[in-house]
């Protein structure tokens, strides 16, 4: 397994000379430590008594020193039961306290966890644990029946199946815990031990495990502190799930780094989410770009007392200035953006909250401790001057800092076509740099789609696809809908006199596929545009949706 890229240093000024961007701000220590040591290891008596997380279904709060011997006793049973540095645990929960308890439970086993999306079928969880070798399942009795069919078809058995609130036949998180074992004594190399593996569709193609490891975890929460204002005084409302890496360092990490209180809420649904607002004067909103559509334009908002939020920052999706705008005027907070993706681990730039002249139009400055290189896509060439208009020419966003993942699990062909031999990440988005010191992405060379801050491989919708007797070819591309949103569409070639409508075509996808990843819009062609060697022109497919 490769190591993690260190740190880089650079020239504070890009020039035709270094061919790099560098951070305003001077670099931050990584500590040499485990997330867990990093989050908990300093946990002061005051610290202790702090609420770490609220249960808006209970009212149940839990205070950080509870938190942590609830972690260390779970990484006991664990470890009591065989979990090892060698173990893989499947993790299916939606957000809930005890999210953060098994989280940091496994990570503090030393085993390594693969967060998986709440929302999947069977046939993906499945398809996620057999890749990532998870031989133990973490759930919830609401996920249950879905994870247990996972389970059994990769030949994981009852005991290795964790049921968190109970269920016959099943360990329980209170069963786990009332062992009262201590946490054990583990040994390993925070640079190159794995620590996540979300999985992520990187630039292209079927979902692939994301190598991260304790350092990249560590690195990128003390990178996101020098951008990100949130204080120990903050109530997060987390909305955004911990399964996704957005969440579960933005939000779960970041916010215990910082001693803030996190309110949990396991879906979102929006007057759920003012509820939880007004009721427990939440500060600090992470959020997706649909969140904010509503925000600025839904009438039941204004029903609601949310004036205790300061700040709303959102990633996961681009979210345009003008939305960004009408949502902070509306709820008289400060909106921000920031950039990044799962290979990140996942922050590179934010908006820094030090300074008003950074539009939230743009994903802001890079984080400390990175570079960045601006690449033609064309010629290849490092783009480093500014124009005339006061920015760069657009070029494909590279990356290298300590955030950046290992690679791929068991894939170093697609490790090496996205992670090259400089260690620079090479993120599929196309960016310029403008003399303000801050960018903004204006266009991608990836193929993924993003839909409410959620990947989706149109590879993957393909395949699928293609798998229906009367659909002879297809292909998939995101296009915007009213609310300037990216969703899925098929163009479909059915097979001669089918007869198949739109509507057989959404509902086979649906059948098939978490909710996110549903085929939003239909349209029947004659022949998909290819090249000569086959690969779908999707370009061609952009240019026809452009031209109607």
């Amino acid at each position: 397994m490769m190591d993690a890229p260190g740190s880089a240093a650079g020239v504070a000024v890009p020039s035709k000379e270094t061919a790099v961007f560098t951070s305003p701000f001077p670099d931050v220590e990584i500590p040499d430590v485990s997330i867990y040591d990093d989050l908990f290891a300093g946990l002061t008596r005051d610290d202790s008594a702090r609420v770490a997380l609220i249960d808006p279904a209970s009212g149940a709060e839990t205070t950080y020193g509870a938190l942590k011997a609830q972690i260390d006793a779970f990484a006991g049973a664990l470890a009591a039961h065989g979990v090892g540095t060698e173990t893989v645990l499947g993790l299916l929960c939606p957000n809930v306290p005890a999210f953060a308890t098994v989280f940091h439970g496994v990570l503090r086993a030393g085993a390594t966890v693969t967060t998986i999306n709440s929302l999947y079928t069977a046939g993906e969880i499945e398809k996620q644990l057999r890749d990532a070798g998870a031989s133990w399942v973490i759930t919830v009795s609401l996920l249950l029946p879905q994870a247990q069919q996972a389970a059994d078809a990769v030949g994981i058995p009852t005991e290795r199946l964790i049921v968190l609130d109970g269920a016959e036949g099943h360990p329980g998180l209170r069963g786990l815990l009332g062992e009262g074992r201590a946490a054990p004594e583990v040994s390993f190399d925070p640079a190159t031990h794995v620590a996540v593996l979300p999985y992520s569709s990187g630039t292209t193609g079927i979902p692939k495990g994301v190598m991260l490891s304790h350092r990249n975890l560590v690195a990128n929460v003390a990178q996101c502190r020098i951008n990100i204002n949130l204080t120990s005084a903050d109530r997060v409302l987390a909305v955004l799930p911990f399964f996704h890496i957005y969440g579960m360092t933005v939000l779960l990490n970041l916010a215990l780094k910082q001693r803030a209180t996190l309110v949990t809420m396991p879906r979102f649904d929006l007057v759920q989410f003012l509820t939880n607002i007004q009721t427990y004067r939440c500060t600090y909103l992470f959020i997706a770009p649909p969140i904010a559509v509503a925000l600025a334009k839904h009438p039941i908002v204004d029903e609601f007392d949310i004036s205790t939020v300061h700040t709303v920052f959102s990633g996961a999706a681009p979210l345009d200035g003008e939305t960004a705008d009408i949502a902070g005027r509306r709820i008289n907070a400060r909106v921000m953006q920031g950039y990044g993706m799962s290979e990140l681990s996942p922050v590179s730039h934010a908006m820094p909250y030090t300074r008003d002249d950074v539009p939230v139009s743009s994903v802001g400055t890079i984080l400390p401790n990175i570079v960045c290189k601006l690449v033609d896509t064309e010629t290849g060439e490092e783009i480093t001057a500014i124009e005339e208009d006061g920015r760069t020419r657009p070029g494909e966003l590279w990356v290298k800092g300590p955030n950046v993942m290992l690679g791929y699990l068991n894939k170093p062909e697609a490790t090496a076509e996205t992670l090259d031999a400089e260690g620079f990440l090479h993120t599929g988005d196309v960016a310029v740099y403008h003399e303000g010191g801050y960018f903004s992405i204006v266009d991608r060379v990836k193929e993924l789609i993003k839909y409410k801050g959620y990947q989706i491989a149109p590879a993957e919708l393909e395949a699928l696809l293609l798998g229906h007797p009367r659909i002879m070819d297809a292909a998939v591309i995101g296009v915007l809908d009213d609310d300037r949103q990216e969703i899925p569409k098929a163009f479909i070639v059915a097979a001669p006199d089918s007869a198949l409508t739109a509507e057989e075509v959404t509902a086979f996808v649906a059948d098939n596929v978490a909710p996110h990843k549903k085929i939003r819009r239909v349209e029947f062609i004659d022949a998909i545009p290819k090249s000569t060697s086959g690969k779908i022109l999707r370009k061609d497919l952009r240019a026809r949706e452009q031209a109607d």
